[in-house]
């Protein structure tokens, strides 16, 4: 008998990790649950549970619960206490208001906001089912957003009228943000700025409407001097917790932690179309202490793209924040650029993520580490264990020569030439691979390329298993730089780097890039 791990619990969802043997996203096999509350508060439930970390709704707050799982021990808890519940029906919503309609859209976000003000602290607001489209909402602190199942709040297309983040605040700070710099930027659909306890929770979704407005294209421009919105946007948040919901169509990232300390996401799901430009996942950006569990990803970019800002063209540093202590959990990647990916904004530091016991189908790439000259910054302590990866193209990729930005085709990011190190000297040192199974393989098992004056230090691989190649692959290269050449069912590849791998047959002969001539050097 092994113990349940509480994920997050809020006043009426606990969410609960069934670390049960081999369990990826999904458990081996369905298991029984039954859940009482305690001192005769009311009756029980039981059902069955299919995925790792389940969520159990419907709960009384402040009520004494007991959880029993078979093959766990019993595990009791209690909910948070609810100040009071206020439903913004009651505030003049109107329901169905088409997307077209900027009007419609601006009173709901009227109504919203006036019943947001009702809410005492502590308190929870109630978006009921029904078809909501309202512009931008900005949350508080010490509240619960809840949003019911078949609750639908949507972005309107029309983007007339809409609000716009400046790039920083009145301290300063930064505000609005564009690829790891300050800039004005277009507020998300929902957004929080320097909240405590805030809660978001339900099986609602919150819809972007990137599809339906113009913003997918005009992917990499400025408009009305402001960039693409995000779909949730978290700026300098403390204890946030995210539980349930579904985020889909973002005009750009998905759900963009930013500055943010102590945030728990699980059973999210996060969605895009295939060919949505930019539509990231997850991408905590200079945050600390932040746990992703459960969620599952179906995005046009990278599902989890971990940042830390980029310096400024004149080197420029002041917003620049590490990102420390992430932990992603019992999550599946479906298709994307990435798995879990870090950088390539990364100036202010990447420090100590784990990813374990998650599923990466069909992504362009598993574990992807990108940077370059002038970047600066460091990524350290990175492990990935017990993964399973299926139509993955290459499963371990670190590139420190990534052609991001207008020069990241000149001559001095892209020469394998050393370089004098200073402070745009890009460091990555530890990552740690276990247990990882590859089914599918199309192009490298791994492929890691250092910067001559930094090469990459103490990758140390273990149990990386390859069950089968991808017949119908064709030859392509494994990481975004200049001299790389194709490859198609190889192994692990290293230039400028230390590799420590328990099984050498897995290291391919020679180096990723091509033979340099002195011209290309």
């Amino acid at each position: 008998m092994t113990f349940l791990h509480p994920v997050a619990i809020s006043a009426r969802i606990a969410a609960v990790r069934l670390p049960v043997p081999g369990a990826y996203f999904t458990l081996p096999k369905p298991v029984g649950w039954r859940l009482s509350p305690l001192e005769g508060q009311g009756t029980g439930c039981e059902g069955t549970a299919t995925r790792a970390v389940t969520l159990f709704g419907g709960l009384v707050p402040d009520t004494a619960y007991r959880l029993e799982v078979d093959g766990f021990l019993p595990f009791g808890f209690k909910t948070r206490p609810c100040a009071g519940l206020v439903r913004a029906e009651d505030f003049g919503l109107i329901a169905d208001v088409a997307l077209e309609d900027a009007e419609g859209a601006r009173a709901n976000a009227q109504a919203l906001a006036r019943a947001l003000a009702t809410v005492p602290q502590g308190g929870t607001l109630y978006l009921g089912a029904g078809v909501w489209t309202a512009m931008p909402l900005a949350l508080r602190s010490h509240m619960t957003l809840h949003l019911a199942e078949g609750a639908l709040l949507r972005a309107p297309a029309n983007r007339t009228g809409w609000p716009i983040l400046p790039a920083r605040d009145a301290a300063g700070q930064m505000l609005g943000s564009w690829e790891g710099l300050p800039a004005a930027c277009f507020a998300a659909p929902l957004h929080a700025i320097g909240t405590e306890g805030l809660v978001i929770e339900g099986r609602g979704t919150i819809d972007g409407s990137g599809r339906q407005g113009d913003w997918w294209s005009w992917p990499k421009e400025t408009r009305e001097g402001a960039r693409r919105p995000r779909g949730l946007h978290l700026i300098g948040c403390r204890d946030t917790t995210l539980l349930g919901f579904t985020l889909r169509n973002a005009p750009s990232w998905t759900l963009h932690p930013q500055g943010c300390d102590r945030l728990v996401a699980a059973g999210l799901a996060i969605e895009a179309p295939h060919d949505s430009p930019n539509t990231d996942g997850f991408d905590p950006e200079g945050c600390r202490d932040v746990t992703m569990e459960g969620i599952r990803f179906s995005v046009g970019d990278d599902c989890i793209a971990i940042k830390a800002g980029k310096r400024g063209p004149k080197g420029e540093a002041d917003h620049l924040r590490e990102t420390r202590a992430v932990a992603v959990r019992h999550c599946l990647m479906e298709r994307g650029h990435g798995g879990l990916v870090i950088g390539s904004e990364m100036s202010g530091g990447v420090h100590n993520v784990t990813v374990e016991d998650c599923e990466m189908q069909g992504t362009d790439r598993g574990l992807r580490l990108k940077t370059r000259r002038g970047r600066g910054g460091a990524i350290t302590n990175i492990t990935m264990r017990r993964v399973l990866m299926e139509g993955v193209l290459t499963a371990l990729s670190a590139n420190a020569h990534y052609h991001c930005d207008a020069d990241g085709h000149a001559e001095w990011v892209q020469s394998r030439a050393p370089a004098p190190v200073d402070e745009g000297t890009p460091v990555i040192d530890g990552i740690t691979v276990e247990d990882v199974d590859l089914h599918g393989l199309a192009h490298a098992a791994g492929a890691f390329l250092g910067l001559a004056e930094a090469p990459l230090r103490n990758i140390r691989i273990r149990r990386l298993r390859v069950f089968s190649l991808d017949p119908a692959a064709t030859p392509a290269t494994p990481v975004m730089a200049d001299h790389v050449r194709a490859l198609r069912h190889e192994g692990v590849l290293a230039e400028q780097a230390q590799i420590d791998i328990d099984d050498e047959s897995l290291l391919s002969p020679g180096a990723i890039s091509l033979s340099l001539t002195e011209e290309t050097r």
